[in-house]
């Protein structure tokens, strides 16, 4: 008891209130749906053979079969009508190949399921290590996903064999009596395979839930963030501008700027003080004539 205790403390329940736990226990339910509707099937069949001799008659010829189906190993006694001993007639068909395989892939998924959720309760940390334990768990998943629909479909295909098989209308036409007109021979009792559809239909669910657990398997294998990172988008950044001239600025000149700097007005003026005392500039300037001279 103390090893539970101290399992059930460091275990990581909340897992389960997560897709990624809840889904493995909805597996881990529809799988034991699956292979106990199908593998503990158990079904019976009933008819009658009215001879022109009512002495002869077999009112209630009972038919037993179960799984896993092998229909050519079950037989039954039928009265001749014609006196002596009973004809021993076998029914045909053998469909035991799909149903095992859908009963064998249903106890692995099931125990596969237990194990994975030991794993997530107890062991998380390490699961998701380096992310090989996500990445197990994918491929896994992923083939039992592909394993639910190879098996449902081949045990839909066989349970409609299986149905057909022991149809008692199908199985009158073997009685050697019942093809003389004075023979009366009709079904008592139809075969219950409620059972077996429902099987099939846990088989189709089961692979609809492991299907959908490869998404929330996939985001944990980090292989995401992994294609996130080797994104490259369709356009080409455009080069970033040269770095600016060593003499700051981009390097170009200023057109205003002379060989000297700044800026020289090209007045050609010729500044000084004559010798009268005055302030002559260089350039010439006409005298002001006026035509009212004092």
């Amino acid at each position: 008891m103390d090893v539970v205790n101290q399992l059930v403390a460091q275990g990581q329940f909340t897992i389960i209130k997560q897709p990624l736990g809840f889904i493995k226990v909805l597996q881990w339910i529809f799988a034991i749906f699956a292979f106990s509707t199908c593998g503990s099937y158990s079904g019976m069949f009933k008819m009658s053979v009215e001879c022109k001799n009512r002495s002869e008659s077999d009112l209630g010829i009972e038919v037993e079969f179960e799984y896993p189906f092998r229909l050519h190993q079950v037989y039954f006694d039928a009265p001749t009508c014609k006196g002596g001993n009973p004809e021993r007639l076998f029914l045909v068909g053998d469909y035991s190949s799909s149903a095992e395989f859908f009963v064998t892939i249903a106890v692995f998924s099931f125990l596969y399921s237990m194990a994975a959720l030991s794993v997530y309760c107890f062991v998380l940390e390490k699961y998701r290590e380096n992310n090989k334990g996500p990445q197990i768990d994918f491929v896994a998943t992923a083939v039992f996903a592909f394993m639910w629909l190879v098996s449902s479909c081949a045990w839909a295909k066989g349970l409609s064999d299986v149905k057909t098989a022991t149809d008692p209308e199908r199985v009158i036409t073997l009685i050697t009596a019942c093809n003389e007109r004075e023979t009366r021979c009709r079904e008592v009792y139809d075969p219950k395979v409620s059972g077996l559809n429902t099987s099939v239909a846990f088989g189709f669910i089961n692979l609809i839930l492991w299907i959908g657990n490869l998404w929330f398997v996939f985001k944990e294998t980090g292989w995401m963030a992994a294609f996130a990172g080797t994104y490259m988008p369709s356009q080409e950044k455009q080069p970033a501008p040269d770095s600016f001239a060593q003499g700051g600025g981009y390097g170009q000149q200023d057109p205003y700027a002379g060989s000297q700097g700044g800026y020289q007005p090209e007045y050609g003026q010729q500044g000084g003080y004559n010798e009268d005392g005055g302030y002559s500039q260089g350039y010439e300037q006409q005298p002001t004539s006026y035509s009212n001279q004092m």
